[in-house]
């Protein structure tokens, strides 16, 4: 008897570790779809409280869906107009001018480096000897090259997301819909009473999901706004659209983001002197610190409830997974996933320790 029961117990290992594996490797040759639901899922608990308070007023939730996708893309299409070829014309010359602004840039930091060690000429010699300045400026011109040689194959990606974006909004649409029997048609997946128990937190876990987009993008929209026009102020008046739209844009990476927007304003900075250097490194800290000590809190941060920690490693999880989309879309799903680990396991752990 106990040598079948070892058998059985060793078969059912066998399987279950067989099930795992061909489960990841369906889940990787399927990782396209997978990501297209993931999107999917946190557009629909993005705009899910419009559709449910649409709803209070008899308003279909496929009517209410339709009617608050439309209302966004009028209004993303209104800024675009609006601001789009400003942006574009300042982010094409701050392309075409990078080569050069390099060059002024490692001419003037040699400068201060010639001024600041007068007294140790030896010392600023053997520096610059190490750093190669026509290497450095050889090397920013073949990238700049580069990466207009790499034009066409960036328009197919950025046509492929906007397909996908698309299709996106879509499935939101129809998840939305009829949200009741896919929530319903998918607790029924799990064995009870954990069909119950999960369908319990699911509402939560939208909550928190559509919290955090919603607070990432008001938080990005705010610091493009303030960067556009803190930057006109400081006189980049002839970049600080494209640099706020870039800021915008990249802050919507948590941590790593912040560091992306500001270094094109530092490659304009630098050859404008070092009084130009200071204020842009001023006024980026201060926003940086607006950012994470109001904003967030604010905004994404009460709707989180997940340690800086893990949603940087999510961060850089995503992005090594599946790119720079996952670097949005994974930050989101690691805060509703945080409810099943909070609700279904740490707090009946708690419970069980106090008893």
């Amino acid at each position: 008897m106990a040598s079948e029961q070892r058998l059985s117990i060793s078969l059912s290992g066998v399987l279950i570790v067989f099930a795992a594996i061909t489960s990841a490797i369906i889940g990787w040759q399927l990782r396209g779809l997978l990501l297209l639901v993931m999107i999917s899922v946190v557009l629909a608990c993005s705009i899910a409280p419009i559709v449910a308070w649409a709803e209070q007023f008899k308003v279909p939730r496929w009517l209410g869906a339709l009617l608050t996708y439309l209302a966004i893309i009028g209004t993303l299409v209104g800024v675009i107009l609006l601001i789009g070829p400003t942006v574009l014309d300042q982010i094409q010359l701050l392309v075409r001018q990078l080569p050069l602004l390099l060059r002024k840039a490692v001419t003037q930091t040699e400068a201060w480096a010639l001024s600041f060690n007068d007294n140790r000429p030896d010392f600023t010699a053997q520096v610059f000897d190490q750093l190669d300045v026509q290497a450095i400026a050889a090397w920013a011109v073949r990238s700049t090259r580069q990466v207009a040689l790499r034009s066409v194959t960036v328009t197919t990606d950025i046509l492929g997301t906007l397909l996908s974006l698309v299709l996106a909004i879509f499935i939101s649409g129809y998840m939305l819909a009829d949200s009741s029997t896919l929530t319903t048609s998918f607790v029924r997946l799990f064995p009870h009473p954990w069909d119950q128990k999960v369908g319990q937190q699911l509402p939560e876990i939208g909550s928190r999901i559509g919290g955090y987009i919603r607070g990432r993008l008001i938080v990005s929209l705010t610091l493009a706004l303030v960067t556009g026009i803190g930057l006109s102020f400081l006189g980049l008046q002839d970049f600080a659209v494209g640099l706020g739209a870039i800021a915008g844009v990249t802050n919507l990476i948590p941590f790593l983001g912040p560091i992306l927007g500001a270094i094109p304003a530092l490659i304009v900075a630098i050859p404008l002197g070092g009084w130009m250097v200071l204020w842009v490194i001023l006024f980026y800290a201060i926003i940086q610190n607006i950012e994470t000590y109001i904003l967030d809190p604010l905004l994404v941060g009460s709707s989180v409830g997940v340690h800086p920690l893990y949603q940087l490693l999510a961060v850089l999880g995503g992005t090594q997974v599946l790119g720079i989309i996952g670097a949005l879309i994974v930050p989101p799903w690691v805060a509703g996933g945080a409810v099943l680990l909070e609700n279904l396991y740490l707090k009946p752990k708690l419970n069980r320790e106090k008893h």
